[in-house]
């Protein structure tokens, strides 16, 4: 047997997972396509067709290695929040950026402190630095601002979480509780405020951007409302010596001349974005309606999905996945405790939810045994 190079001692003692298993490996599993993909919290609405007909145009110049800077992008992020470009960094959607953010300031044995249940990438890459993870549950199916505050004090961690709206639950804190929440963190403590859902809810979830605050880390992405999942693109903005610190480590050719391109373009149509949440508030209100007539409780949203409770336990909640996922419907659901007694239902297409519509009562009666 030929011997393998060490790994270090971190990463041989992880075990070997992903936090996600995408829709393409089961389908490659299961051996035939899903009808309705509505599992991901993608757009099935895509980008705007501004954006389509500019990538269409500049695919030819795809020879060439991206701006490293992302000037033209960060630019227009920073035009789009009102802050200035020294207060922006662009990076691989959320997911690159978190990945960042977990080398920037947590050390092997350092406690990090998110809720239980919630986005588990953010999990992945602080296990992948030698992070210690402190999760505190939900509350009412929200994240507990006073128990994620109560954590970060007492573990004394460099790092917190808080993702609002809220992913998997769909639920979201009103800004004023979020700026209360920030101001009692101690100064040592960064928060990360995912907000990757924000342009999706109402107006009053989101607080004005204050860059002056050096424990804040705001981040958003073009992946949901914006439809460009597949590009991977995302922001981050907050105070300029932590954009400084990002520039350190960050991979400068890790944003695609298309993606960049992209993203300029999908911030400067604003009137498309508007069009897409308007749809989404109605997908969301046709997903509420069908959860409701199978006896099922839908939960409030302010995103592109609808977490719908089945009213038992995960055990029965698992049973009504299987049933949709054999039926060609792609969903997901929560898995920590209390919460996992719900499925999660992204907006789709009309003729996705005609489909999970028709497939949700033959569901259910299997999961029940009927």
């Amino acid at each position: 047997m030929r011997l393998h190079p060490p790994l270090t001692p971190l990463i041989a003692a992880l075990p070997s997972t992903v936090p996600f298993v995408g829709p393409e490996a089961q389908e490659r599993d299961r051996g035939r396509p899903f009808r309705a993909r509505i599992g991901a919290n993608e757009s099935s609405f895509g980008p705007s067709p501004r954006v389509i007909a500019r990538m269409e145009s500049v695919a030819r110049d795809q020879w060439m290695y991206c701006d490293p800077d992302n000037f033209d992008l960060k630019q227009a992020a920073a035009t789009h929040l009102g802050v200035g470009a020294e207060n922006v960094v662009i990076g691989e959607g959320i997911d690159g950026l978190l990945s960042l953010v977990a080398r920037m300031y947590v050390a092997p044995g350092d406690a990090v402190v998110t809720s239980l249940g919630a986005y588990p990438t953010f999990n992945f890459h602080v296990a992948g630095v030698g992070g210690r993870l402190v999760a505190v549950p939900y509350e009412n199916d929200r994240e507990s601002l006073d128990g994620l505050l109560a954590a970060a004090v007492r573990e004394k961690a460099p790092l917190v979480y808080l993702s609002n709206p809220d992913n998997p639950m769909g639920s979201w804190w009103e800004a004023g509780e979020i700026i209360r929440f920030i101001e009692a963190l101690p100064e040592t403590t960064m928060l990360v405020l995912d907000e990757a859902y924000g342009e999706l809810g109402p107006a009053s979830v989101l607080p004005p951007i204050d860059v002056s605050r050096p424990n804040v880390v705001r981040m958003r992405t073009f992946s949901k409302a914006y439809g460009l999942a597949g590009i991977r693109c995302g922001y981050a903005v907050a105070e300029p010596q932590v954009i400084r610190d990002f520039e350190k480590i960050r991979n400068h050719y890790g944003v695609s001349r298309m993606a960049q391109i992209a993203g300029v373009e999908a911030l400067a149509d604003q009137a498309f974005l508007e069009s897409v949440v308007t749809r989404v508030a109605a997908g969301r209100r046709r997903i509420a309606t069908i959860a409701e007539a199978n006896g099922l409780k839908p939960l409030p949203s302010a995103t592109n999905f609808v977490t719908i409770d089945c009213g038992s336990d995960g055990a029965f909640a698992l049973k009504v996945l299987q049933g949709l996922l054999s039926r060609d419907v792609f969903i997901r659901k929560p898995m920590a405790p209390q919460l996992d007694r719900c499925i999660r239902v992204s907006v789709g297409l009309d003729h996705e939810l005609d489909i999970f519509a028709e497939e949700l009562p033959g569901a259910l009666a299997a999961a029940r045994g009927n």
